[in-house]
């Protein structure tokens, strides 16, 4: 049972206090027999003080009725009962009024003070009522002597056992219920964090998959682009020549083919990635560490099975078959590096030679692969489109520089593009080499 606290804070609407039905028929209940108990002692008082017993019941019934407001003034309740203590009335009303004060979240000081003064006034009644009744004896014990050490014994004794229980137990009351409150506090608390944390556990989970979803798309740009814009760049030299050079025009058709392949053996081997991913059944809610793993997964299988710098001389050797003018010139010693190193400056290359392709055919371009002591460097330059070559009419996306800048940087390297002072177009990427092995 507790009085303050909880109870208070759910208070009812407009004047009425109790947070639930029980407590308000508990008050009611102990107000009841408190008002017949000072009703019944104030006819007592009446006789004592010489008025006339009505007042008296009526003076009971009203001081009694004060414990019903026990939960929202305890300090008024101890208050009544000390006040009412010469007339000998009220004990239940003190008892229940002392308890409630201790259990409430009344300060401590003013609580020991209000206890310690209806203690003294307990005390005083029943030292005074006790010295009378044994002065009254005609024949006690003879070792009695109401002026000694034997009245004020028993009268301080009887006082802590009728205020000292109330007291002890509503402070025990009171700290169980406030460290209830505090419990069920940091409860809340807990799960607020805890419903904080799965929403930004889901945030990561939806991060991690466009991510993923974002790289798979980088790879199919380059492969299908690449490879596609080589294949056009030679059908339309088939379609030239086709009359004029049958032989060669059975060589390119030959090298359309081949690119085909190529292409179909790489997007095979990304949608084989994408299958592995995709085959168990994926719960209603992906956790973030199943999509962490499979992105990981996904990100090695792709290092792993993708291509690398060793692979930059046949990338320009399909551009000169394409009959593009390209120099390759590499500085430095060649050494291995981290899958993905060796992924992103090829797909750098690749990707700025796609882009030749589409808009500056029959350019010269230089290809320069630098081996730097703590990084690796490429540079794809194209001079000025030849006017007399026909255009291909290969469309653009507007996803190839993007798709490189965000590859380079996710590496923390640095790239820059842009156009030359004699027309042409340079596209330049430096990678970190703290990823080689």
């Amino acid at each position: 049972m507790t009085t303050t606290g909880a109870d208070r804070d759910a208070e009812g609407v407009g004047s009425w206090w109790w947070g639930r039905r029980r407590s308000a028929v508990l008050d009611i209940g102990l107000a009841l027999v408190s008002s017949l108990e000072c009703a019944v002692e104030g006819i007592g008082f009446a006789d004592k003080a010489s008025l006339p017993v009505p007042v008296g019941v009526l003076f009971g019934l009203v001081v009694g009725s004060t414990l019903l407001l026990r939960r929202r003034w305890p300090i008024a309740v101890v208050l009544v009962s000390i006040a009412i203590a010469p007339a000998e009335m009220g004990f239940l009303m003190g008892i229940v009024g002392l308890y409630s004060l201790a259990a409430s979240d009344v300060p401590r000081r003013i609580t020991a003070v209000l206890a310690g003064m209806s203690t003294l006034a307990v005390f005083v009644v029943t030292y005074v009522q006790m010295r009378q009744d044994v002065a009254q004896v005609d024949a006690g014990p003879p070792d009695i002597d109401p002026s000694g050490w034997y009245v004020p014994s028993v009268a301080l004794f009887m006082t802590l056992g009728l205020n000292a229980p109330p007291v002890l137990f509503g402070l025990y009351i009171g700290a169980r219920r406030r460290l209830m409150e505090s419990l069920r506090e940091r409860a809340d608390s807990l799960e607020q964090e805890l419903s904080l944390l799965a929403d930004r556990a889901e945030q990561r989970a939806q991060w991690a998959r466009q991510e993923e979803r974002t790289r798979i798309a980088r790879e199919m740009h380059d492969v299908v682009a690449h490879r596609v814009s080589l294949m056009v760049v030679h059908a339309a030299a088939l379609q030239a020549v086709a009359l004029k050079d049958p032989q060669k025009a059975v060589r390119n058709a030959a090298l359309v083919g081949d690119m085909g392949r190529q292409a179909l053996t790489e997007l095979r081997e990304m949608l084989g990635v994408l299958r592995e991913e995709a085959a168990p059944a994926a719960p209603a809610v992906v956790p973030l560490a199943a999509v962490g793993r499979a992105a990981a997964a996904a990100a090695e299988a792709a290092a792993e099975d993708g291509p690398c710098l060793d692979a930059v001389e046949a990338l320009c050797e399909q551009s000169r078959l394409a009959g593009a003018v390209v120099e390759l010139v590499v500085i430095g010693e060649a050494r291995p590096y981290a899958p993905e190193v060796e992924r992103t400056a090829y797909r750098v290359v690749q990707e700025a030679l796609t882009n030749v392709h589409k808009h500056a055919g029959g350019a010269k371009v230089v290809v320069r692969l630098a081996h730097r002591g703590a990084e690796v460097a490429m540079q794809v330059e194209n001079g000025p489109s030849d006017v007399a070559v026909a255009d291909v009419g290969l469309p653009s996306g507007g996803n190839g520089l993007v798709g490189m800048r965000e590859r380079v940087l996710r590496l923390g390297g640095v790239f820059v593009s842009g156009p030359t002072d004699l027309g042409g177009f340079k596209v330049s990427a430096v990678l970190p080499a703290s990823f080689a092995v």
